[in-house]
């Protein structure tokens, strides 16, 4: 039987919203990013290019194909979509978090380390091109483990206890997770190896990332407490500069003679003044950039957590328990609040840049110009706005 109509409805709901608002949000970094040549320039924002990239791909080839999952009825006809959505669902998952694995590394590499970096341009390229062999090799899990091309022991076996009233034991061996009903589940542990990747693989990311954001703010807070000495160093000059001046303003009513003596003390106490106004903006500079690091960190983490360990519970459940339908829908639940990453990406990696705020900014104000501009007649003279069309 197909899933229930409210399951049905609310969750194709969710998926749809999540399809437009993260394909949309991708594709315009990516394009921000192409048009603009100059944002590129760095392994930082390579690898972020690169998120968004898989991000495009789980929004036209997963999310999709989840749809197809939840509408369609569970049958032997779906075998083989079955099999392809675990492989979309392993892919996604790991490929996520090995992009986002890469992303932390490179924030902890550059904070911490800047002057000797461990991930030049070269090394990089190398690693991003086992991030993708990495996640294309673990697609085709899922296709060995219900041997649709090796029809193996389990196959013989059903054929040796297949019955005239069951004939599609002769025919379907793949009992895919999220393929509920039919023949039932398979119970071996031979069929969840693609399970058995993802827990880890989650697991390890989110305690490299907890190691990476604390070390990056570690770095940060020494650096802060640094140049707090630096401003108290500041200030004991200052505040004996600052006594010539007061005895000065006391001796006001004195004779015009003492006016040469205090003009170099009053010059030497403004420059003091000045150099720890100065030292305080920047340390609440400083300050400020540490509390804005740790809010975005702390959203980071949080929002990785929120959106995959509900799906890597229900994979352990689905280990230590066996599938189930309740697990399978759950999961299927789960599996959604997972894609929801495609939306916070953009927006915790793309969005809070300056420079494709900018041009994004840049965008939207020559579109406007180019909607509100009236076509001109033929012999007019046409004004062009400096600020729409940049000097060459």
């Amino acid at each position: 039987m197909p899933y229930p109509l409210g399951f049905q409805v609310s969750l194709t709901a969710f998926l749809m919203l999540e399809l437009v608002l993260g394909f949309s949000s991708n594709l315009t970094v990516l394009v921000l990013y192409c048009s603009q040549s100059n944002l590129v320039d760095s392994v930082s924002n390579m690898v972020t290019v690169n998120l968004h990239v898989l991000d495009v791909m789980l929004c036209v080839l997963c999310l999709p194909l989840t749809l197809v999952v939840v509408l369609l009825p569970p049958g032997p006809n779906l075998a083989l979509l079955c099999c392809f959505h675990e492989a979309c669902v392993t892919f996604a998952s790991i490929a996520t978090a090995i992009n986002v694995l890469v992303i932390s590394v490179d924030r902890y590499d550059i904070s911490v380390r800047p002057a000797n970096r461990l991930l030049t341009p070269q090394r990089a390229g190398l690693l991003l091109a086992a991030v993708w062999a990495t996640s294309l090799a673990v697609f085709f899990i899922p296709f060995l483990e219900v041997e649709f091309f090796t029809g193996g022991a389990e196959s013989r076996q059903h054929s040796s206890t297949s019955s005239p009233d069951n004939p599609l034991a002769l025919v379907w061996h793949n009992r895919t997770l999220l393929c509920v009903g039919g023949q039932g589940y398979h119970t071996g542990l031979a069929m969840y190896y693609h399970l058995l990747l993802q827990v880890p693989i989650f697991f390890i990311t989110v305690a490299v990332m907890l190691f990476t954001y604390s070390r990056i703010l570690r770095a940060l807070n020494i650096r802060i407490g640094s140049h707090i000495k630096k401003s108290q160093r500041f200030r004991a000059p200052s505040s004996l500069s600052s006594a010539p001046l007061v005895s000065s303003e006391g001796a006001a009513p004195t004779p015009a003679p003492a006016a040469p003596v205090t003009s170099p003390t009053v010059q030497a106490s403004v420059s003091a003044i000045i150099a720890l106004r100065r030292a305080v903006r920047r340390h609440r500079d400083r300050r400020e950039r540490q509390r804005r690091v740790f809010r975005m960190s702390l959203l980071i983490v949080s929002t990785f957590l929120g959106c995959w360990a509900p799906l890597s519970v229900a994979n352990v459940l689905i280990l230590g328990l066996g599938p189930s339908d309740t697990l399978v829908s759950l999961r299927l639940w789960f599996l959604a609040l997972a894609y929801g990453t495609t939306i916070s990406h953009p927006l915790l990696y793309a969005f809070t840049r300056q420079k494709l705020r900018l041009a994004l900014r840049a965008k939207v104000k020559k579109r406007v110009v180019s909607l509100l501009q009236v076509d001109p007649s033929p012999g007019e003279t046409v004004t062009h706005n400096s600020w729409v069309e940049p000097r060459k």
